[in-house]
């Protein structure tokens, strides 16, 4: 008979776990080391982890989480910290990592439908080029309007239960 969910934490699952997950996140375009260190530290059971202990747990040198923390940095998933005294860094994920990631989205698809307006323009408005690319940023402007609507449920739902 298995275990029963939620009794005891089986690490080897866990690692199953973080290597799958980080596998679809970089089959969707997230690069393959910060994924894995995302969803390293999405599953530990700590609130923050040093690079040391990130390496041990997915098996890879110090340098390859440096470079991977310093990625998730720059899009603010992950935090550094280091505590007085400390030597070390110590890594945390924003609690509302996934929500702020998608806020600044807002800007990217803005510049997405600015440079399709340019393609539209040196292709020709009415060709069949043209009106793809129309369709293309009609999408993104859509999508952009509709994120602050959906953030904000989020946020509503999210203060509903008590995490907001």
């Amino acid at each position: 008979m298995g275990k029963k969910a939620g009794t005891k934490r089986d690490e080897v699952a866990v690692g199953r776990f973080v290597e799958r997950f980080a596998l679809v996140l970089s089959d969707n375009g997230f690069p393959r080391m910060p994924a894995r260190v995302f969803v390293g530290l999405l599953a530990a059971e700590q609130e923050t982890r040093t690079a040391a202990e990130l390496a041990q747990q997915l098996r890879v040198s110090p340098a390859a989480i440096s470079g991977a923390v310093r990625y998730l940095e720059q899009v603010g998933l992950v935090a550094r910290e280091r505590e007085p005294g400390q030597r070390s860094d110590h890594y945390r994920i924003f609690s509302n990592a996934w929500y702020e990631a998608l806020t600044r989205r807002d800007q990217m698809l803005l510049r997405f439908e600015q440079v399709l307006r340019e393609g539209i323009d040196a292709v020709g408005t009415e060709s069949l080029a043209g009106l793809r690319l129309d369709e293309t940023r009609q999408f993104f402007e859509y999508m952009r309007g509709e994120m602050p609507r959906l953030l904000a449920q989020w946020r509503e739902q999210r203060s509903k239960k008590g995490q907001g």
